[in-house]
């Protein structure tokens, strides 16, 4: 039943497409040439015919993005990432047609306003789409039947997952396994498995065997096959896979790499650091009369120098020296001791800077140096990186990006004085799934959590 539900979603996704595109043209035309009152060579119908190139060229970019696929598990942001890449290569693809052709019937200005308008109406349909089909889901309809083959941890830890996560729609049926481990819905041991596959005819097998079961995984797949079951493998080393592993190919060997990092590749480096060093000038350009104030607040209300320097561990473990607007008296504990939110050494002024996070701004500096980028894991000072990296699964693969001013953790509430593993957490999810409309998104939501920030004014 679930791939007829998706079958339907697809062409309902694809059928709305191609009314909101002719919607977004409609509505470029009507911004440009009547609400700008902007003289129009030709009228609206050439820019309607116009569209009927661009929906099979807007249909095929959308599939190769697989944006007319099954969405249940993915994030609605990686979805709109999709969503904004493919119009931007549609926009930029009709542009160079015009241009080869030389079709001066049509306004590059109104295509450009098409783009935005469909960008935004897709991802707004899309994400209305997700909270409709969510919503549905919890009340028990379009469900994926599933059936766990194994019994040990790892099926455990899915069955956990998809009984959490009741809006990804998926029904537990059941599972195969010699024991009876994971509860009371077994349906048979694994020699019982075709009979069972054949009798449920369930949406989707998922084999979660443990290491001590794999002489099993020849045979379930095999009985998969024969009943035409779609069958996913959960890795029993699962917990050191990233969530988005890259594969490569030794012969007919697969080769898992545990760790991707997006920002390896040269492009989004190269992305990530233009948008660094325009976002950094432009800020230290905008904060200079709020950085003037701090300044010299500083140095009126408290000894000592205006700007701390602290050394702070980097890329790739590099130490590098960090500035802030000094919020606390002068202290011999900078370097070993963790800042709390009700923390005596700060001064009063310190703890105003602190509470609208004005202290960090001299770090836009750092950003422009190339020591940090705006969005990042936060940086920790030497002391804690020797003391964490023991205690803390998977800390240091946070120093396989630039240290950032701003982070997913941070703007989820992980600062301060909170949870260190929460805070590692976000980092991983962030570097293992980082795009750049993920980095714009941080942004503005830090800045409308800034003046949120839970510190406490010193009395």
């Amino acid at each position: 039943m679930v791939k007829e539900n998706q079958s339907l979603l697809n062409k309902l996704n694809i059928a709305t497409d191609i009314v909101l595109t002719f919607a977004s043209i409609l509505l470029a035309y009507w911004f440009r040439h009547i609400l700008l009152n902007i003289p129009a060579s030709y009228g609206v119908g050439i820019y309607l015919q116009f569209t009927l190139l661009i929906v099979p060229l807007h249909l095929i970019i959308y599939s190769f993005f697989d944006l007319y696929g099954s969405f249940r598990t993915k994030r609605f942001y990686k979805e709109a990432a999709s969503v904004i890449q493919a119009n931007t290569i549609l926009l930029a693809l009709l542009i160079v047609l015009l241009f080869v052709f030389k079709y001066v019937h049509i306004s590059r200005w109104v295509l450009v306003i098409f783009g935005i308008f469909n960008t935004i109406l897709i991802s707004g349909k899309r994400y209305l789409l997700r909270k409709l089909l969510s919503s549905a889901r919890m009340q028990g309809y379009n469900l994926k039947h599933v059936v766990i083959v194994g019994a040990g941890r790892t099926a455990r830890d899915y069955l956990d997952t998809i009984q959490k996560k009741r809006e990804f729609g998926y029904h537990y049926t059941g599972y195969i396994a010699e024991s009876d481990r994971l509860g009371e819905k077994r349906l048979g041991g694994y020699s019982d498995l075709y009979q069972v596959l054949n009798d449920r005819k369930p949406d989707e097998v998922v084999c979660a065997l443990d290491i001590s079961e794999s002489e099993h995984l020849k045979q379930v797949i095999a009985d998969c096959e024969k009943t035409g079951s779609k069958v996913s493998i959960i890795p029993f080393c699962y917990k050191y896979i990233s969530s988005r592993p890259y594969i490569d190919q030794l012969e007919n060997i697969p080769l898992i790499n545990v760790r991707r990092i997006p920002l390896d590749n040269m492009g989004n480096a190269f992305l990530k650091r233009g948008m660094d060093i325009i976002g950094s000038l432009l800020l230290i350009l905008l904060s200079s009369p709020l950085m003037l104030f701090a300044a010299v607040g500083v140095k009126l209300t408290s000894r000592g120098p205006v700007i701390f320097k602290q050394k702070r561990v980097g890329l790739n473990k590099k130490l590098f020296t960090m500035y802030k607007f000094r919020s606390m008296k002068l202290n011999t504990e900078s370097g070993t001791a963790w800042s709390k939110n009700a923390d005596p050494r700060k001064t009063k002024f310190g703890s105003f800077l602190r509470k609208f996070s004005i202290d960090e701004l001299p770090q836009f500096y750092n950003v422009l140096k190339g020591d940090m980028s705006l969005v990042g894991p936060r940086p920790e000072i030497p002391f804690f990186v020797d003391s964490f990296q023991e205690q803390i699964p998977l800390y240091m693969v946070k120093h396989q990006v630039k240290p950032g001013i701003t982070g997913l953790a941070q703007v989820r509430g992980y600062r301060g004085d909170t949870s260190i593993e929460k805070r590692i957490e976000c980092d991983i999810e962030y570097i293992e799934n980082w795009n750049l409309l993920l980095d714009i998104q941080i942004l503005l939501q830090t800045a409308f959590k800034a003046f949120k920030n839970d510190e406490q004014l010193v009395k």
